[in-house]
């Protein structure tokens, strides 16, 4: 019983380090620092050129619009779908 509880606490340590356990970013708030660290596969200068997009055309309404971002297709959009969001525009 010891070696199942040292297992699970070494898994779930493993877990929040990983970012597993975090809260997903809202892309719409998010700065490129932000961005670069938590996604995987952007980096300072995709993560600069979501920004510049968010500015340019307004807040994203869903995650898949990333893909409108030059260098980001859809194997970056899957690894990446359960770290991020869109919060729903403030009333």
């Amino acid at each position: 019983m010891h070696k199942l509880t040292q297992y699970l606490g070494a898994l779930l340590l493993g877990c929040v380090l990983n970012g597993a356990v975090a809260d997903p970013i809202d892309i719409n708030s998010a700065d490129a620092k932000v961005l670069a660290d938590t996604m995987i596969g952007v980096g300072p200068a995709k993560a600069d050129a979501i920004v510049a997009y968010r500015k340019e055309n307004g807040p994203f309404k869903s995650v898949d619009d990333l893909a409108l971002i030059k260098g980001i297709g859809e194997a970056t959009l899957d690894k990446n779908r359960t770290k991020l969001t869109v919060a729903a525009p403030a009333k």
